[in-house]
């Protein structure tokens, strides 16, 4: 069974979900999840879609998209979650 080996245990990161919710979630700091898992459905929803539009929006993202993908949801989090206790 030499082509049936699994795949070595370093290879394996964990996955990023797939829905923008769970994507947002995973992007914040444990503490902003914590809170924002606290807040009725619909407002996670509303932030994950202006999480959503940050990423698309901002041209500075892109640059620090392309050195770390989760860097740069991190930063977007954080610029939404700032906006919104403003």
């Amino acid at each position: 069974m030499l082509g049936q080996m699994a795949p070595p245990p370093y290879d394996k990161e964990p996955r990023m979900p797939a829905d923008p919710l769970g994507r947002f979630l995973t992007a914040l700091d444990p503490e902003h999840r914590a809170a924002v898992g606290a807040r009725p459905r619909e407002e996670q929803e509303r932030l994950a879609a202006a999480w959503e539009r940050e990423l698309e929006s901002d041209d500075e993202l892109d640059t620090l998209d392309e050195l770390s993908p989760r860097a740069a949801e991190a930063e977007a989090a954080r610029r939404v979650l700032e906006r919104e206790t403003d």
